[in-house]
Parts: C-alpha cells; sequence; structure tokens
C-alpha cells in the first residue's frame, strides 16, 4: 500500500510541542541515471484510535481536518494527529518526516530494531514514546540516493525492521513481524510529492489440501469467542475447518489449534501417542526446511515459544478421550536458510502417531519434564507402526486478510 500527498505551502511540523525548521541541503552536483518509479498506490487504511497520551501532533498548530488528511493524519474535531500506521511526509525544505506506529503491524513492531539505508547522525529516531517513533533527516541523508529527470529530483530511501530467527536443524522459521517500506519525495517544479511503496515478496501459488490415512486424522480447530469473559481455549475445540476452508490464513504469533484423532476404534484401553510433530512448506513430510513443534510427544524445548499440550480428559465430553490429542502452536513463517529473508510459503502440519494400550502400573503419556522416562511395560502393545497424518496449507497474512477469511470462513 502507498500513499501520494502534494503539498503546495511551506510547511512546518510540530515534534515535541517545538517547530522544528530543518536546513536546506545542497542540490546534488551530478545527475544521475533516472529510474523506473513505483507507481503511486491507493490511499492507506489506518487506525486513528490512538490514545491521547500517545498522540503525536501532526502538522502546524490551527491545521484544518481537510489539511489534516491531505498529510495522511488523523483530526479528532480539534486534534490532528499521527495514526496506527507508517506515515511518510516530504517538506518543501527538503526533510523526511518518518512517523512509525509499533501498532502499525501484528505482531508489533520492535520500534527499536528499525534501520534506514545508511547510518550516521540524525539517522535514529528524533523522538519517541512506547506507542510511536519519529525520524526527521534530510532527504540527502542517511543513504538516500538521488536521481534527476527534466524538472524532477526524487530522493529515495527504504525503512527497514529486523526480526528475531530461531535456526533449527532442519530449518529456520521467525515470528517476528518484518517490514520493508520503499519512500521518495519527489520535487516537480514548486510542488512536493511523497510516494510510499510496501514491499512484499511475491506470493507462491496455493497447494493443494493433503490429509493422511483415515484411522488417524489431524484437524485444525476454530471455534471462536462470542460471548464477553469466554475463554478461547474453552470453545476453540467445539468447531474445526473443513477441506473447502483451505488454505487458512494466520497472522504471525497467531494460535494454531492442533487435533489428532484415532478413528474407527472404539476400544477405551486404546491410547493414541503422538512422536514427533514438525512443519513444512510442501504436502511432502520429509521435505526440508522443516521446523518442529513435538518431539516425542513433548515441546520443542529449542523454540522460544514453546507448543502447549491441551489435556483432554473425561470432561471433555467425548466418548474416548484416549483417542484424541490436541495442542496449540503460535504461527510462524519460515526464513531463507542463506538470507535469513522471511519466506511467503505454505505451511503443512505433520505428526507420527502410535496406538498404544497401557500395561499395569505404566502409561502411554509423555515424559515432558521428567528426569527419568517411565519405563512402558514389556506387555504394552503398539497396534499400528507409526503412521503419520498432515494437514495444511496455513499461510501468514496480513492481519485485514486474516480476518475477512475467518469472516468468509464463519458463514
Amino acid at each position: 500500500n502507498g500513499q501520494v500527498v502534494q503539498l503546495f505551502s511551506h510547511q512546518r511540523y510540530l515534534l515535541n510541542g517545538q517547530i522544528t525548521q530543518p536546513k536546506v541541503p545542497q542540490k546534488p552536483t551530478a545527475p544521475k541515471k533516472p529510474v523506473v518509479q513505483p507507481p503511486p498506490q491507493e490511499p492507506i487504511i489506518q487506525s486513528c484510535d490512538v490514545i491521547p497520551g500517545l498522540r503525536v501532533p501532526c502538522g502546524v498548530p490551527g491545521i484544518t481536518g481537510a489539511a489534516c488528511n491531505a498529510i495522511s493524519c488523523c483530526f479528532d474535531g480539534q486534534q490532528c494527529y499521527f495514526g496506527k500506521a507508517v506515515t511518510v511526509q516530504c517538506t518543501k525544505d527538503a526533510q523526511f518526516i518518518v512517523v512509525v506506529a509499533r501498532d502499525a503491524t501484528l505482531p508489533y513492531i520492535d520500534l527499536g530494531s528499525i534501520s534506514l539505508l545508511g547510518a550516521g547522525a540524525g539517522c535514529t529516531n528524533v523522538d519517541s514514546n512506547s506507542g510511536f517513533a519519529i525520524y526527521q533527516f534530510p532527504v540527502t541523508a542517511c543513504g538516500t540516493t538521488v536521481t534527476e529527470e527534466p524538472g524532477i529530483i526524487t530522493y529515495e530511501n527504504r525503512m527497514t525492521s529486523s526480526y528475531e530467527v530461531g535456526v533449527g536443524p532442519l530449518g529456520s522459521i521467525t515470528r517476528d513481524s518484518y517490514y520493508d517500506l520503499l519512500f521518495q519525495c519527489r520535487y516537480i517544479g514548486s510542488s512536493v510529492e511523497t510516494v510510499v511503496v510496501e514491499v512484499m515478496p511475491p506470493q507462491e501459488p496455493l497447494s493443494v489440501f493433503s490429509e493422511g490415512p483415515i484411522t488417524v486424522v489431524l484437524r485444525l480447530a476454530n471455534g471462536q469467542c462470542t460471548a464477553k469473559g469466554c475463554n478461547e481455549l474453552d470453545v476453540a475445540y467445539t468447531s474445526y475447518y473443513q477441506e473447502s476452508d483451505y488454505p487458512i490464513t494466520k497472522v504471525l504469533r497467531d494460535p494454531v489449534y492442533v487435533e489428532v484423532q484415532l478413528t474407527q476404534k472404539t476400544d477405551p484401553n486404546l491410547v493414541l501417542t503422538l512422536g514427533r510433530c514438525w512443519t513444512t512448506t510442501t504436502p511432502t513430510p520429509h521435505s526440508l526446511p522443516q521446523w518442529d513443534i513435538l518431539i516425542n510427544g513433548c515441546p520443542y524445548k529449542d523454540d522460544r515459544y514453546l507448543t502447549t499440550l491441551v489435556p483432554v480428559d473425561s470432561s471433555s465430553g467425548l466418548d474416548f478421550p484416549t483417542h484424541y490429542r490436541r495442542f496449540i502452536f503460535q504461527m510462524f513463517t519460515f526464513v531463507d536458510s542463506s538470507s535469513a529473508a522471511p519466506l511467503k510459503e505454505n505451511v503443512y502440519i505433520h505428526c507420527s502417531t502410535t496406538v498404544c494400550t497401557p500395561g499395569p502400573g505404566t502409561t502411554c503419556e509423555p515424559s515432558c519434564g521428567r528426569k527419568k522416562r517411565e519405563a512402558v511395560d514389556e506387555n504394552q502393545k503398539n497396534l499400528r507402526p507409526n503412521v503419520v497424518v498432515s494437514a495444511g496449507p496455513v499461510i501468514v497474512v496480513a492481519p485485514e486478510q486474516s480476518a475477512a477469511q475467518d469472516v468468509k470462513s464463519n458463514n
């Protein structure tokens, strides 16, 4: 998404209650080869629901509502302020102003992780609070590139955020938001244009939904709270995505509710157990990269966001509670092993399963967190060899896309 704003009068901006008046930088001495400019985009839809204590004033004192909206800010009838977005403005006196809202993405942007093309004095935020970071620098500073065409001078910079990468033996992932914003100030005669383009990797083609053998199935639950005070976990496993709902869309760190069920069996002595559960970017369980969710039925300990095992007992209301396993993990995206760039890939979930019967004084439950693994009775019988079940794809999307998909699936 991007926005074009034309400013035909000299602008000054209010930061920390003081009017700033930056110096005019020198014009570049030698023209450079023109580059293809990104096309103007539709205006960014931003949230203006900012609590008064965190609001960053926008525009000059006494600015009108129309003028406030024209520079991509919010107006409540009295005050003009920046909304929950990344807002870029260009001034007549050749300054970039970039205001970054922590709430511009989900999960929230780490305001301390933002960087521009170049470093140096003035290339860090000039002011901030817990909800916003403010950058203001000359259009010739901080690594800005300059191009000239007849009657047009274009200054271009780029803002990116860093993110934490989890590295496993078979793949790498991240659950952090990654923001990449290309922005320009274009000086055309006596006018100024701001061009903003959010840089997103191309979306991969959707893969076909794949499900495992019919005797053991893996499903993703989608029950949602509709009443005040509702516990999400209490209702999560009351409904499930159907095959027609795939691919499912999720936001980074969204909970993914997984259920594995033994079907076509009515023996209450049978216990479904999970071995390893993992994810891939294709329906093929043995493809790479991979990221572990469970190891020997226990949360993968090298993941900072540990998977949660959900007990299934007689209180669940199920006829055969031991025929079910449930767990919750937080959504992530795979990361390229060479460039460490987040991948826009599908995520498929796989689990290896075994069915057993406990012997006297023994259990089929995993020994998560125990110092010694409980002995398994020799009479314990595996009724099936390891069976791998799968579900997917699940795709990481922007919050508004996920909300739209949820509305569709609930209709």
